[in-house]
């Protein structure tokens, strides 16, 4: 099961960064809004030291993740109408081996373009330590096999890339969106901090938060915050392995 994952996972680290576009996409997109929200509103913010761009830093990287994962995702959709997930389908390979391919290959895509992004905090007032980019490295790897494990399950389900994009839309950008990437969860109306409280997204992003800044941390234990993550992850891809074995 192992070798038919690692070649699956290789085929769409290769084939992702072979479409510049996607690339750029999933990149350029999250850094022009952290940009353009973060001047705009300024030191006019009353949270996060008074500065937005650093505020919304974490969750500028969390939206990399995001983007790439949504991105990378579309492929199951275009190897369904190409005829090689059928072919995989029908080989002797696992299919728990599908799972863990496309998974880890959209994750490590994810990982790969946000935690060069972790190099820049220094630029908005945040000091990089070796203890920090470690813990965020780890965070940011949990969140991405989430993220991923969450595309897979909606583009399995999905027959065309439009109608996945909308599920997105419906899905994971309110995620985001309720994460604390653009507000604190102190301060929000009751309902709406309840909805960040049972979002993963919250979870993870509040450790990386305060892995790059502990002197501002994030609304939950490290500790805590890394085993919700974690653990969340480990369910989406079960909920993958299971979706993908009713498959006729």
């Amino acid at each position: 099961m192992i070798v038919p994952a690692l070649s699956l996972a290789r085929r769409e680290v290769v084939r992702f960064f072979r479409q510049r576009g996607r690339v750029i996409g999933a990149l350029v997109t999250p850094v022009l809004f952290w940009l353009i929200m973060g001047s705009g509103i300024g030191s006019s913010f009353v949270g996060g030291g008074g500065d937005y761009l650093r505020y919304a830093f974490p969750g500028t990287t969390t939206m990399i993740l995001l983007f790439t994962c949504i991105f990378s995702s579309i492929s199951i959709i275009e190897d369904r109408n190409e005829g090689f997930l059928q072919s995989v389908l029908a080989s002797p390979a696992p299919r728990a081996s599908i799972v863990l391919g496309k998974v880890v290959g959209g994750a490590l895509l994810g990982w790969l373009q946000a935690f060069p992004f972790l190099l820049l905090a220094p630029t908005v007032g945040i000091p990089l330590t070796v203890s920090g980019l470690a813990i965020a490295a780890v965070v940011l790897a949990a969140s991405a096999v989430f993220l991923a494990a969450v595309g897979f399950f909606f583009a399995w389900r999905s027959s065309s890339v439009a109608g996945f994009h909308a599920i997105m839309n419906i899905v994971l950008m309110p995620m985001w969106l309720v994460s604390g990437a653009l507000f604190p969860l102190a301060g929000a109306y009751s309902w709406m901090a309840w909805a960040m409280r049972l979002n993963p997204l919250t979870w993870g992003l509040s450790a990386v938060r305060t892995a790059l800044t502990p002197s501002d941390p994030g609304p939950f234990p490290l500790p805590l915050s890394l085993a919700v993550v974690t653990g969340c992850a480990i369910l989406a891809v079960l909920a993958c392995a299971l979706t993908i074995r009713s498959e006729k």
